[in-house]
């Protein structure tokens, strides 16, 4: 089916079944639904991403990861299924597949914050802290208010042996998340007034 034709009835039923059945906890029987739509309409972009989805999620990485690849084949502008693949990349330790994946989704959509988090969070373990730093700092501009990349660029400021830099961010934290402050001051022993 191509994202531009109408489903039918069949394949709404399909979808609603599937959806009804993840509601409920029954992750196995909704897998067999997806597997049923997908032998049926292949190259469905919601059928594909569903079932990566749910894949990942119980522990087939390799079968989610190449229904992830067929999406981003299928869907290759598209900077929002960029960015799912490459956090199934990185959850799969393929951190250079999901260091390209990731610079693909800020390439096509710069305002996804989260693609620029998980792009830092890739080089921090390709231990590549300049660009690392760049990343979460972009991500900090479009989440401001979101302590999850100021937290990863404290730290790479600390193994960077930026101690003042990391401070400052502290400082910045307790403004808004002073339980995010307090952890960094304990785990960097950083403390700040």
């Amino acid at each position: 089916m191509s994202s531009s034709a109408k489903p039918g009835f069949d394949y709404r039923w399909a979808k609603w079944r599937a959806m009804a059945l993840l509601v409920l906890g029954r992750q196995q029987a909704a897998l067999e639904v997806f597997n049923a739509m997908q032998a049926r309409w292949p190259n469905d972009a919601y059928v594909l991403a569903s079932r990566a989805h749910l894949l990942v999620q119980t522990g087939h990485t390799a079968a989610a990861l190449d229904d992830s690849r067929r999406l981003v084949a299928l869907r290759a502008e598209h900077g929002g299924t960029w960015f799912n693949h490459g956090y199934m990349l990185e959850d799969a330790g393929h951190f250079e597949e999901a260091e390209a994946a990731f610079r693909r989704a800020t390439e096509l959509s710069p305002e996804l914050d989260r693609a620029w988090y998980g792009l830092g969070l890739v080089l921090i373990r390709l231990q590549r802290y300049e660009e690392a730093v760049k990343a979460l700092k972009k991500n900090t501009e479009l989440q401001p208010m979101s302590p999850y990349g100021w937290y990863q660029l404290a730290r790479v400021h600390v193994d960077r042996q930026q101690p003042d830099e990391a401070v400052k961010i502290i400082r910045h934290l307790k403004g808004f998340e002073p339980k995010v402050a307090a952890q960094l001051e304990r785990e960097t022993g950083l403390l700040v007034a």
